[in-house]
Order: C-alpha cells, then structure tokens, then sequence
C-alpha cells in the first residue's frame, strides 16, 4: 500500500488507548514501503504521544519517512491556506494537501475524514482517504 501519514493516524497507532488503535495497527500491517508524511506531521504527533523518541522510531522502523519540504512548496501552501482559510487548517494538513497533489497515487491516511472530505487536490480533485470505518 502506498500512503501518506497524517497525525491522528500516527497516534492511533502508537497509543493503545486510543479509539482507532485497532484500525491503525491493522492498516499499518498493510504497508508495505515506508508511508510518506512531513515534519509538520512529526511535530504534532510527538506533541500528541507525548514522546519525540516514539515518533524517531517510527522512522527508524521504516513505518513513515520524510518526503516533503514546506519551503519548496510555499507558493502552493500559502494558496492552500487562503483557499481554505475558513476551516483554519493546520500547517500539517495544508502539506498532506500538497503531498496528494505531488503523489497522487497515494492516499491520505487519516481520522480527519470530516476536513479531508472538504479538501481539494489540484483545486478540484477529491483526495483519495484511508479512513477508520464510521462508528
């Protein structure tokens, strides 16, 4: 499978007490090359676990790398940020937006289907989402 980690899928994994862990885990178990994601994803995910080393590990593991830099992309981020100014999204979601758009064959691994739902790739494209099964 080939993926692009945002955080609450990253702290559903690492934390067993969370509502997703079941879900995390199991698509985790699916991959298949590292998921791709961006160091705004790993700060809020070592904020949320609470633990910069599980996030570290994370990588090492070979569960996620790095693929995306914000400053060869501010052009688009800032127009992100215009475009979708209303919902107030987060420096992390406006790079998983552009990383949809840079990889397309990837899809967007994460719990914020609400907002991901809303977003738009290439300014029309719905973004493909891997999210846990509405409860």
């Amino acid at each position: 499978m080939k993926g692009i980690a945002d955080t609450g899928f990253l702290v559903a994994f690492a934390n067993r007490n969370d509502r997703h862990h079941d879900w995390a885990v199991s698509v985790a178990g699916r991959v298949i090359e590292p998921l791709l994601t961006c160091e705004a994803v790993l700060a809020e995910t070592a904020f949320h676990l609470r633990s910069v080393p599980l996030v570290l590990a994370m990588i090492e593991d070979g569960l996620i790398t790095l693929a995306f830099h914000c400053q060869d992309h501010f052009p688009q981020l800032a127009a992100l940020a215009s475009r979708y100014g209303n919902r107030q999204p987060d420096l992390a979601d406006l790079c998983l937006i552009r990383m949809s758009e840079l990889y397309p064959r990837h899809s967007v691994i994460t719990v914020d289907r609400e907002d991901f739902r809303v977003y738009r790739r290439n300014k029309r494209e719905a973004i493909p989402l891997i999210c846990p099964p509405h409860t």
